[in-house]
């Protein structure tokens, strides 16, 4: 018969995201999340089976909230540049307020791991594509209204606003400065007029 959990696996993917984010998938020993997770190693392993499997799991669960927060703000927002604004602001506004400066969760998993770890990599490929795609729809619902006046292919507009968040997302890791960061938005918004 099956043992029943005697914690909440929610619970514990959310403290294990913050530790795997503020440490690092390699900086982060077994110890660390035993600790950190306030589980006994032995239901560490009854449920992920190792460290690298609690990691796909935490990036899993930070990507699914993510893209939740990224779909309610295409179905509340009116205007296709409010939106990819708003997509922006989404990617950068906790970043300017961590004062650990963490950076994305994901994208230190590119850079950490990803380059050497093929099922990290296609979690990630997946996020960027899923990013993309919905720049792409709301830059493509904008030219079809005339709101976006740009006439370039709407996915490779959707990179460049992609690739501009990203890095925006790579600084935050180094910088918090607000202001720098909507003026990063507004220009490279402005390249949809």
């Amino acid at each position: 018969m099956a043992r029943t959990k005697d914690f909440d696996e929610n619970e514990v993917l959310t403290k294990a995201i913050q530790l795997f984010w503020h440490k690092g998938y390699n900086a982060t020993s077994m110890q660390d999340l035993v600790d950190a997770l306030g589980i006994s190693r032995s239901s560490l392993y009854d449920t992920y089976s190792d460290k690298h499997t609690l990691f796909l799991k935490a990036l899993e669960s930070y990507q699914q909230a993510g893209n939740a927060k990224i779909n309610e703000i295409i179905n509340q927002s009116t205007s296709a540049k409010e939106t990819v604004i708003k997509l922006m602001e989404l990617a950068t506004n906790d970043l300017v307020g961590d004062k650990q400066q963490k950076g994305c969760f994901l994208v230190n998993a590119e850079v950490e791991v990803a380059p050497h770890d093929q099922q990290v990599s296609k979690l990630v490929c997946q996020n960027e594509r899923q990013m993309e795609s919905a720049f792409f729809q709301v830059i493509k619902k904008g030219q079809e209204r005339g709101e976006i006046k740009n006439t370039q292919d709407a996915l490779i507009l959707a990179k460049f606003i992609f690739n501009a968040m990203k890095g925006m997302q790579v600084t935050a890791k180094t910088s918090a400065d607000a202001t720098s960061f909507w003026n990063i938005i507004r220009l490279t918004v402005a390249v949809l007029d």
